[in-house]
């Protein structure tokens, strides 16, 4: 009778360094996000001086072409060939270039001025799809690290490891470079309420950030390509099962878990970016935080940091819908931000956002698994699907954080929000209060209801688990 059981750890062991190479090759991304996250917009208001309204389109464009790109890479990757260096480090390793020099140039202040805007859309939109066609492959890599799920999964909490301190030194070391760009002090000069001429020190300011960024891409891509070794596919035949994402995207899309899923934490994960992008302009221009903000940041992140172990503890011990209350502390502390904004008040307030995002972060993808294994229990269908299931709700959630941003900034321009201006109209302040306070607010209490109505995925006890692993070997065989 032939064994169905997957290989267990005894034949593919991974060596400490492979696992640590394979973490680092995560790094890049992270830094160059959590940067963009606190600070992009920041600067295209402030040092670029773009209008609000083309800012908009910028973070908007962006976001929609990472968004574009999910389904494309997959489109491209799945039938690519195996070469010497295997079939998805050649795409890691081919992106690394280029989305070093987007990295860069997106910070980067041209000399002209008209077509600021059209720069650094073109720019966005490029970091964001070569962003994707980085990340992808690089996550995929873990199934073709080892044939042992054990050895996978302790690869993987490598690479969440190492990709959380990524996060945690992209805003750190991005936002202690280019402080000194945003002080107070760059406002004593003038008393005059309009523009401030953009100061050469916060040019260089950015271009040096921009560097230690760009750098990691090649330093880290070396070091994951010298470490780890991409072993031959042998689901090649299995993945996919000859569906097209659109076709698989149907199927998908009628199962009322993932359907929930997906829908409530379009509206969280979007919460949790309008948050994270105007926290800083709040510091800056609704508030009397300017020599804050690096803390603030920093507090955000050594919290989620922190609180992650905690909450893989709780989804364990008290549930993952229980877990998702965690997810509300957020919003009586932004109110109280948006309403009180002194530096004790912010400090509270940093601390206890960066503990609700880190569970806002783990519980889709802690949900995911078993809505998946409940799908694949109840329909005929091989496991190609749950690439599927993971990019279009990637796909889905950039572009609800799309819509967020670009509608947010474009309130901001209907404010008469000035850009590099020292100080804002009335209107403009009120509008970054609803920004950070009201707005996110709204997001998640409707995410949470759509998230506690019905009964969740059930986990699948272990005589289906059997069931689907045998299932899932059979394909792969």
């Amino acid at each position: 009778m032939a064994d169905f059981r997957l290989p267990d750890s005894g034949a593919g062991r991974l060596s400490f360094c492979t696992k640590v190479c394979y973490g680092i090759g995560g790094v890049p991304n992270q830094v160059a996000s959590s940067a963009i996250a606190f600070y992009l917009q920041l600067f295209l208001l402030d040092v670029a001086q773009i209008p609000a309204a083309q800012v908009s389109l910028v973070l908007f464009g962006g976001k929609v072409s990472g968004a574009a790109a999910d389904p494309l890479a997959g489109f491209f990757i799945n039938r690519s060939r195996r070469t010497g260096s295997g079939r998805l480090m050649p795409w890691v390793l081919g992106c690394t270039p280029f989305i070093a020099l987007a990295s860069f140039f997106l910070w980067f202040l041209p000399p002209f001025t008209r077509l600021r805007g059209l720069w650094y859309t073109a720019l966005y939109c490029l970091f964001q799809a070569l962003a994707t066609f980085f990340q992808v492959p690089y996550t995929a890599l873990t199934m073709l690290l080892t044939p042992s799920p054990r050895e996978r999964d302790s690869a993987t909490v490598y690479r969440m490891t190492l990709e959380m301190a990524g996060t945690l030194m992209g805003a750190t070391v991005h936002g202690l470079i280019v402080s000194g760009a945003h002080g107070s002090h760059r406002c004593k000069e003038t008393a005059l309420p309009g523009q401030v001429a953009v100061s050469p020190n916060a040019t260089r300011l950015y271009s040096i950030a921009a560097t230690v960024v760009a750098v990691t891409y090649p330093v880290c891509s070396s070091l994951l390509c010298l470490g780890v070794k991409e072993r031959p596919d042998a689901s090649a035949r299995a993945s996919g099962q000859g569906l097209s994402f659109l076709a698989g995207l149907r199927l998908t899309v009628r199962h009322p878990p993932y359907l929930k899923l997906v829908i409530s934490f379009l509206f969280i994960s979007a919460a949790v970016q309008v948050e994270q992008s105007y926290l800083v302009l709040f510091c800056a221009h609704a508030s009397r935080l300017h020599d804050h903000v690096q803390s603030l940041v920093l507090t955000i992140l050594v919290s989620a940091v922190l609180s992650t172990p905690m909450w893989e503890w709780v989804l364990q011990r008290f549930g993952k819908r229980m877990s998702a209350f965690g997810i509300f502390g957020m919003v009586p502390f932004a109110i109280l931000l948006a309403a009180m904004p002194t530096a004790p008040v912010a400090y509270v307030v940093a601390f206890v956002s960066g503990v609700s995002i880190a569970v806002s972060l783990l519980l889709p993808w802690s949900m995911l698994p078993d809505v998946v294994d409940e799908f694949q229990l109840q329909h005929q269908h091989g496991p190609g699907l749950e690439t599927i299931f993971y990019s279009s709700y990637v796909f889905f959630t950039k572009l609800s954080g799309a819509g967020a941003l670009g509608i947010s900034t474009l309130s901001l321009d209907f404010a008469g929000y000035e850009s590099g201006a020292c100080k804002q109209a009335e209107q403009v302040v009120v509008t970054l209060k609803v920004l950070i306070g009201a707005m996110p607010t709204c997001m998640i209490l409707i995410g949470l209801c759509i998230l506690m109505v019905g009964p969740t995925p059930k986990v699948p006890s272990r005589n289906s688990s059997r069931s689907l692993g045998r299932r899932t070997s059979y394909s792969l065989a």
